[in-house]
């Protein structure tokens, strides 16, 4: 075959063309090395807000923000927002300062989760190989798959790309190497709907000239050790002797060494998974009033239920974040005599703990977390709850599920010294 094919039609492109010959499209891919390489990074494009764009058409040319609240941090951008200079974690603040006019959509963590599930779910299609890192990116090996999709994994990558598009309506970026590291680059290189190739033998060239913080992992206090040693771009590392990084830097020495070169031996290892999930949400003004605080802890243990019945998990350790005006934080856990999904449960637990807090001190932010996670077949949810709640959580479900989030709503009775769910 050629170096080179279609993105949208998947035919091949001669080498000097600019568009395909059958379809007219300019995205063509092309690679020397294109038929051999099979270790992918899919990273679905700015997903909370491309999200709320797919679901709200009329923000299609708006610039969107996802977070809420002058105090709290941006969740996602989509990325026309971007081009005004706002970041993920940004605080809102400084958000709304670079661009008045986005629109600021609160986060459906829920809602994000369920997309992601779909996608993940594509991924398993292409390959058993599928290593998550987030809700909205994971590395795919597709070694050894060439035969049964038909077509070399390059090309199965553009087509899981276009059915991602068309049937559950958001864009993913490729990136696609001959491993993780190379991988994970790549797909940054062209976003959004992007698709790089970024080989073995390309990496050491490609990387020379970058700062030695675009090597994955390489933060702020590494990239001052590196600096104090006469190490500030990646080409400074590449004429290093590894023996002197190891002694500078042991482990990490090594580690970079090899990465500086674009070698990486990590093999993808299918289903890693989260270890937690957890929401938490910043106040717009500090908070030290047990019934409010009561009722975002409601919600957020909502949303933590939402996302553990998505990802057919449960968890049996449910952790309580707080956070003081004087940015003090304060973490608190219970472990359960069994995992749990249910919302009611989390919040039961979750609320003994937040009684214990509850002094008078002022909170600027409150999370809740459930970790010791396990198949959701593990669930038990008859030592806290009496069965009735559970049942009833279970018709919630249902009827969110067939009406949208907002078909039911529990509130909360609080008299001071008990506060229970109320539908």
């Amino acid at each position: 075959m050629s170096d080179g094919f279609c993105r949208d039609c998947l035919d091949e492109a001669p080498r000097e063309a600019r568009r395909c010959p059958r379809c007219g499209s300019p995205r063509l891919v092309r690679h020397p090395a294109l038929a051999t390489l099979a270790i992918a990074h899919v990273d679905c494009d700015a997903f909370y807000a491309t999200i709320e764009k797919r679901d709200r058409p009329e923000l299609a040319d708006r610039p969107v923000i996802v977070g809420g609240g002058r105090r709290g941090v941006v969740a996602a951008a989509c990325y026309i927002a971007r081009t005004y200079g706002i970041r993920s974690a940004m605080p809102m603040f400084k958000a709304r300062a670079l661009c008045p006019e986005a629109v600021v959509v609160r986060p459906d963590i829920a809602k994000y989760a369920r997309v992601g599930r779909e996608v993940r779910h594509a991924m398993r299609t292409l390959t058993p190989l599928v290593e998550p890192l987030s809700i909205d990116e994971a590395f795919l090996d597709l070694s050894g798959t060439t035969r049964m999709h038909g077509m070399i994994p390059a090309k199965v990558l553009a087509r899981f790309a276009a059915a991602i598009e068309r049937d559950i309506g958001i864009t993913v970026s490729v990136g696609l190497s001959n491993n993780k590291f190379l991988a994970k680059i790549a797909s940054d290189l062209d976003k959004p709907r992007g698709f790089a190739v970024l080989g073995r033998d390309d990496a050491r060239a490609f990387l020379a000239d970058k700062p030695v913080g675009f090597i994955y992992g390489v933060g702020p206090a590494t990239v001052g050790r590196l600096a104090r040693h006469g190490y500030r771009t990646i080409a400074d590392l590449q004429r290093a002797d590894q023996t002197d990084l190891m002694r500078a830097f042991g482990a990490d020495g090594q580690r970079l060494w090899r990465l500086a070169r674009g070698i990486d031996e990590r093999r993808v290892i299918a289903e890693r998974g989260a270890k937690s999930i957890s929401n938490e949400t910043t106040f717009e003004h500090d908070i030290a009033d047990a019934a409010a605080l009561e009722k975002l802890l409601w919600r957020l243990s909502e949303n933590v239920s939402s996302r553990l019945k998505a990802g057919d998990l449960s968890g049996a350790t449910v952790t309580l974040k707080l956070k003081t005006a004087d940015f003090r934080q304060r973490t608190r856990a219970q472990t359960l005599t069994a995992p749990t999904q249910m919302a009611g449960r989390i919040f039961a637990v979750a609320r003994d703990l937040l009684h214990h807090e509850t002094d008078g001190t002022a909170f600027r932010l409150i999370g809740v977390g459930v970790s010791a996670l396990t198949p959701a077949a593990d669930a038990s949810d008859g030592d806290l709850i009496d069965q009735r709640a559970v049942h009833a959580e279970r018709a919630i479900d249902t009827l969110k599920r067939k009406f949208g989030d907002d078909a039911v709503i529990r509130g909360l009775v609080y008299d001071g010294s008990r506060r229970s769910g109320k539908d």
